[in-house]
């Protein structure tokens, strides 16, 4: 590519539901002068590899086979992907690439490394296209991947649901597809409450070319879903739909919080944030459920537990997220949840969490007390390999 050419924008388009998300790039093909779709199809990875076909509004242009990487389609996707934009990019004859990503194929795992390629690519929007009527089934639907033929690799333990939520929350975009009359508004206000910082666009308006040519900070992104500075929903009630916030400045009891584990990751079609354990103050602990299974993870220490010398290499969101609720004392440990669902219990959903913090004796008996509570979440936290 000459030094004066101008960047081949590349844009990503996921979704589960597989023909909505190619009728939504179709619309972006014949919306946009020039624009080329690029897929990879995982359907045949099983047989050792990975589908590419390029087509625009017209038809086919090109297709070809790309092999196996460790066993894994994704990883095939991504050594494959970078050179075929590219190559696009250096022909000069196409004003946008949409990248389709194949069905499991998370938006958040893929734009990273488009967005590290630098020149001659330039990363511009990615959107996830969702038809409201089937948000509720897809995010209670705790089927493995694998067992519904949507596994990207042998190894790949994702379910529906969780698989789902995450295309749903990296976007800064979400392309609406309503097939008729079927969604009504208490689906759309559980799509609107899971994604509060996501731009609507509804397919079919022309409008989700202009919207994916809007500009994507990569950054930025992955802030708003890291669960220490999570754009998280905000509490929220409406047409039969809810979100509970909950938070507290108080530490989990971790035997008391593991026995109501799944009572708690079966309340709410979707739930996520961080949480604070007596028995490891340090530690900033994800939580992530949908479709009834719950995932606890380490997420590294809390701001507080480090040394002031180690702030400059924080990400400067992850800064301004804890010294909004900072605590003199604990700093930014705290417990942050939310749950959102149709017909949602607010008072049991509190009572039960509420009931799993250290009581006023166990908070005062100070620190080092608590870390000698039981560690019941070390077989969650550090299973043995």
């Amino acid at each position: 590519m000459s030094a004066g050419r101008a960047r081949l924008p590349v844009a990503i388009v996921a979704g589960l539901h597989a023909d909505a998300r190619r009728a939504a790039v179709d619309e972006v093909l014949r919306a946009v002068p020039g624009a080329v779709a690029l897929h990879h199809d995982l359907t045949s990875a099983v047989d050792g590899s990975v589908r590419r076909t390029v087509r625009d509004a017209d038809g086919l242009l090109g297709s070809g086979d790309a092999p196996l990487v460790n066993d894994c389609a994704c990883c095939a996707l991504r050594e494959d992907l970078v050179p075929e934009l590219t190559r696009l990019a250096e022909a000069g004859a196409h004003r946008l690439a949409v990248v389709e990503l194949w069905d499991s194929v998370e938006p958040h795992g893929m734009a990273p490394v488009i967005a590290s390629e630098g020149a001659p690519l330039a990363l511009t929007g990615v959107a996830t296209v969702v038809d409201p009527a089937l948000v509720l089934p897809y995010l209670t639907d705790g089927d493995d991947l694998a067992d519904v033929g949507l596994a990207a690799a042998p190894a790949d333990r994702r379910t529906v649901a969780d698989t789902f939520a995450r295309q749903l929350e990296y976007p800064t975009v979400i392309a609406v597809v309503e097939d008729g009359a079927v969604a009504d508004d208490g689906d759309r206000a559980l799509l609107a409450q899971l994604t509060p910082g996501a731009r609507k666009v509804p397919a079919g308006s022309g409008a989700l070319g202009t919207a994916l040519l809007a500009g994507f900070d990569p950054e930025a992104a992955t802030a708003r879903v890291h669960p220490a500075c999570a754009l998280l929903p905000q509490e929220c009630d409406e047409h039969g739909v809810s979100t509970f916030v909950w938070r507290h400045e108080r530490p989990f009891h971790p035997q008391r919080l593991y026995a109501a584990l799944e009572d708690l990751a079966c309340a709410a079609a979707r739930s996520r944030g961080r949480f604070w354990l007596a028995d490891r103050p340090d530690t900033l602990l994800s939580w992530d459920a949908a479709g009834g299974a719950l995932c606890v993870e380490s997420a590294g220490p809390w701001l507080a537990a480090l040394p002031d010398a180690a702030w400059e290499m924080v990400p400067a969101e992850r800064r301004v997220a804890a010294s909004v609720d900072w605590h003199p004392e604990h700093g930014d440990r705290r417990q942050y949840l939310t749950f959102t669902a149709p017909g949602l219990d607010r008072g049991s959903l509190r009572a039960l969490l509420d009931s799993c913090l250290l009581t006023d004796d166990e908070y005062a008996a100070g620190r080092n007390r608590w870390e000698q509570l039981p560690h019941v979440f070390d077989d969650l936290l550090d299973p043995v390999s």
